[in-house]
């Protein structure tokens, strides 16, 4: 047995975290864990595994008891999928901290199959991403629910690449939506996220199952706002001994704000059981496990606002402006006649001209609230936040032209030959920094896209003109609509 509990060693100048839990949670043997772990995934489902999987929920307890389960998740992963980096988030079982930790103490993770690196230029760019990211050393010692992970990866995967260890302490939920902001640049295909959960625990097996089945139908449903109310739900219904309905709700927040927005994803519930059903298991006293998948549809629905719809975001941009000068507090909009395309989570840029020339410019790539909010913040922002330009005075506002840009969910580039010149819009990423240009400044300059490309990387990002080259590029659409005058 492995007795290192939480943990470094060091490997020449390398720093490797140690198994915390091997012979516990799962064998410490190499050969008897490998043989363990192939056992589960032979005998999981031989449904072909997804072509696109962008996450999976997975449970975190030890392999008698949820091995099966995990297997399902792990399983439908095509083995031969190259991923750029894996997230792993999971839930605090040991320390109390009021965030989220990443590890980059850490060159690598060991387990008795040996290592697993770490991308600790990721972990960094979290960190300074925003500060509700922090290292808290406790959080990662001996924690399981990340670890357990590991092997099933490392088994299943022809190439494991590096990985990004996240352990989130806080159910706040205007704290989970910063940490899904920072994360959403790299919810892409080129990525994989693991989000570790269990499910009820301590209730007895037929009242697990009941909590379960709304939990998961929950999640299932892909609404964060569903997922919220099951728990709340299934804790006023006074089930005896029913601790939680999720411990990784937090990593599963997450997870469903990451999605909002996207239309091209759906969840796929692909296993349930728990630990009464397990040979040494208790039926009084029980923990619930779910295995879900989160897979690209064949076809994304395509977003298109109506006229209408578009004179409404207008209508809402130029009064938000208004308000602010006149120190109205009402709101600029009626959220009770909005259609479900103005509640959608996307991306928006609001725009102002004046007499052609631009005279502000703020948004948003990712869209962390509904649509006509965000429309109505970002029109302020322009207005008075744009630091190129002084606050928008009331005498200007009728030489103002508003123009709202409604933007599509990134799409990960390999090559700029995937990049369409007046048609996409870029979002460079390397480490720190970050730089976009909507489609419409293509046709606005006149550049080429190396120009463009350039341009964007020196003037938006802070790199060196051809800084965009080794870094991560993303395009996106939009929808680009404007004021008649």
């Amino acid at each position: 047995m492995i007795h290192s509990v939480g943990n470094a060693c060091s490997s020449g100048e390398k720093r490797v975290r140690m198994p915390a839990v091997a012979g516990a949670f799962y064998p410490a043997d190499a050969d008897t864990l490998r043989e363990t772990v192939v056992s589960f995934l032979s005998e999981a489902s031989s449904a072909e595994a997804d072509k696109e999987v962008q996450a999976v929920i997975v449970p975190h307890a030890g392999y008698v008891y949820s091995g099966s389960t995990a297997s399902e998740a792990i399983k439908a992963i095509p083995s031969d999928a190259v991923y750029k980096r894996i997230f792993l988030l999971g839930p605090s079982h040991r320390a109390a901290f009021d965030g989220a930790s990443v590890n980059n103490a850490f060159d690598s993770y060991a387990t008795p199959l040996g290592q697993v690196k770490v991308d600790r230029e990721v972990c960094e760019a979290l960190k300074h991403a925003d500060p509700v990211f922090t290292y808290v050393p406790e959080a990662h010692a001996r924690e399981h629910c990340l670890e357990v992970q590991l092997p099933f990866l490392q088994v299943h995967l022809q190439h494991v690449p590096p990985i990004v260890p996240v352990i989130i302490g806080t159910q706040d939920l205007a704290k989970l939506r910063r940490i899904a902001q920072a994360l959403q640049p790299y919810f892409t295909s080129d990525n994989l996220f693991v989000i570790s959960s269990d499910f009820s625990h301590y209730p007895s097996y037929e009242d697990a199952n009941r909590v379960d089945k709304a939990t998961g139908e929950a999640i299932e449903s892909g609404s964060l706002r569903k997922f919220l109310d099951a728990l709340e739900k299934n804790a006023r219904k006074g089930v005896p001994r029913l601790a939680t309905s999720a411990c990784g709700q937090s990593p599963i927040a997450v997870l469903l704000l990451l999605m909002e927005g996207r239309k091209d994803l759906q969840v796929r519930h692909l296993a349930y059981c728990n630990s009464g059903d397990a040979i040494y298991g208790d039926k009084d006293r029980v923990v619930g496990y779910h295995a879900f998948s989160i897979v690209k549809k064949a076809e994304a629905d395509a977003f298109a606002l109506t006229g209408e719809e578009r004179a409404q975001l207008l209508q809402i941009a130029r009064k938000s402006i208004d308000y602010e000068l006149a120190r109205k507090t009402d709101l600029p909009y009626d959220s009770t006649k909005m259609s479900p395309a103005l509640q959608q989570h996307c991306g928006v840029f609001v725009t102002l001209h004046k007499g052609g020339k631009l005279r502000g410019c703020i948004g948003n790539l990712i869209g962390f609230l509904p649509l006509y909010r965000l429309v109505a913040n970002m029109a302020k922002l322009a207005a008075f936040e744009d630091p190129r330009f002084y606050p928008v005075k009331e005498s200007e506002m009728k030489d103002i032209d508003i123009e709202i840009s409604v933007l599509s969910p990134l799409r990960k580039i390999q090559s700029i030959d995937e990049f369409q010149l007046g048609r996409h819009g870029i979002y460079i990423i390397k480490g720190e920094h970050r730089g976009t240009f909507l489609p419409q400044v293509a046709e606005e300059t006149g550049w080429t896209k190396e120009e463009f490309l350039g341009h964007c990387a020196r003037d938006k990002a802070g790199l060196a003109w051809n800084g965009w080259k080794d870094a991560e590029l993303y395009v996106y659409e939009a929808i680009v609509f404007g004021e008649e005058k």
